[in-house]
């Protein structure tokens, strides 16, 4: 596991107390070597060269690490990180320092694993799923697997949703490292994400990267499109393997249902989307929730998305679609209208409706990744309630047509049949 001082306390413990129960062995690898909780966090980053250590904007933090330990964090340094974030975070932009130097260290201390698997702390793994997916490859053949992003012309396994390399792989690309090690810190340090940087040597290692795609997934469960279907592999239908950016709470919730499962169905039925959905998932869903994002993507109705149309498209708009921006009722007619359409938010003045089938969060609330309250989202409304408070006009207010709903999970059901039981894409 890959995770820093910034964020451990925070985003850790949830781990102890679900996924690693049933995980055997793990490291933790991080950018300063302490306890926490009693399990014992590795620093990777003293195997970086003492001139980048000194020259690199992002190393400050390192080194205040190392002199003054956890005393020296700044709480602005540690507040926000990433796309959800503070960008200047100097944690954040330490990480990508730890790829390549967590792979050797990964190696030393395992010489003999067949595979090793890498997660970050805020990334939900399915452990019994991830073995029968493992068991599918060759251990003694050199693979990189993972969800496929380009930076550029690189493309690499996205670090969040994680990424699995064999003991081949891992002694092909640590060679080449220590071989082009000056190049590579180099590179590191002009470019800004770490998992780009491994997908390269990988790439130039000779080992290509292997897509597990949908298994691993980038987003939580309040941001997947429970409909979504790439390249003729629905994901309702198919076995996860990790989520991201997943908060306590759902960890907890994920954990609490997969721990039942086991108990009932191990051995016997392999955990798929669509058993999360039905057991987590759908009981939220109702025909309004207050105080609810649902983070409906598609149509919007609004005066300034009204100014950006077209005469002729003024001109066709229904009387439900000029009406849907007036109140959460009328938003709710505009989606009933189309007959895609399975949800909708509505804030005063603007509805969004869309096809897609996701559960949303807390209204206004923020997640911020290596933060004192990673892990958790913020609600910034006036009131500072979360929860369910119908009829609040300041906050998002969402709904799904619960009958459409319906249709739809009984049509996904049906297209998993067509799959003649498979629950593994790749």
């Amino acid at each position: 596991m890959r995770t820093g001082a910034t964020e451990v306390l925070v985003k850790l413990p949830v781990q102890f107390q679900t996924v690693l129960k049933c995980v055997p062995d793990y490291i933790i690898y991080s950018d300063l070597e302490e306890n926490v909780e009693g399990h014992h966090t590795f620093d990777v980053l003293d195997q970086i060269s003492d001139d980048y250590r000194r020259s690199a904007p992002e190393f400050s933090l390192y080194n205040k690490l190392r002199e003054s330990g956890r005393e020296g964090l700044e709480y602005q340094t540690s507040f926000g990180s990433g796309p959800s974030g503070a960008l200047d975070n100097p944690g954040w932009k330490l990480d990508k320092w730890k790829f390549l130097p967590m792979l050797d260290r990964a190696l030393k201390h395992r010489p003999d694993a067949k595979w090793f698997v890498f997660i970050e702390p805020d990334t939900y793994m399915v452990w019994q799923n991830m073995l029968e997916y493992l068991g599918r490859f060759d251990p003694d053949e050199p693979h990189y697997i993972g969800t496929g992003m380009y930076i550029g012309e690189v493309l690499f396994a996205h670090g969040g949703s994680g990424f699995m390399i064999s003991r081949p792989a891992m002694k092909m690309v640590m060679k080449y490292w220590k071989e082009n090690k000056d190049w590579f810190d180099e590179y590191t340090a002009k470019e800004w994400a770490g998992d780009m940087v491994l997908g390269r040597a990988m790439k130039d290692a000779g080992v290509p990267l292997f897509s597990a795609s949908p298994h691993l997934q980038g987003g939580s469960l309040t941001g997947l499109d429970w409909t979504l279907n790439e390249n003729d592999k629905p994901v309702w239908c198919y076995a996860p393997l990790t989520f991201h950016h997943m908060t306590t709470r759902e960890f907890h919730m994920v954990w609490k249902f997969e721990d039942a499962w086991l108990h009932y169905k191990k051995g016997m039925k392999t955990l798929r989307f669509r058993d999360i959905f039905n057991g987590v998932v759908q009981a939220h869903l109702r025909s309004e929730r207050g105080e609810w994002d649902n983070m409906s993507t598609g149509t919007e109705y609004s005066d300034e998305a009204y100014e950006k149309l077209p005469e002729e498209d003024k001109a066709s708009l229904s009387e439900e679609e000029r009406k849907a921006q007036v109140s959460f009722g009328h938003c709710r007619a505009a989606c009933e209208s189309k007959p895609q359409c399975i949800q909708f938010s509505f804030v005063p003045r603007k509805c969004i409706i869309s096809n897609k089938l996701r559960l949303g969060h807390v209204a206004e609330s923020q997640c911020l990744e290596y933060s004192q309250v990673a892990g958790k989202c913020i609600r910034t409304g006036k009131n500072g309630a979360q929860g369910d408070v119908p009829g609040k006009e300041s906050s998002v207010r969402s709904g799904w047509i619960m009958t459409r709903v319906v249709e739809v999970l009984e049509k996904m059901d049906q297209a998993c049949s067509v799959l003649e039981g498979s629950v593994w894409a790749t």
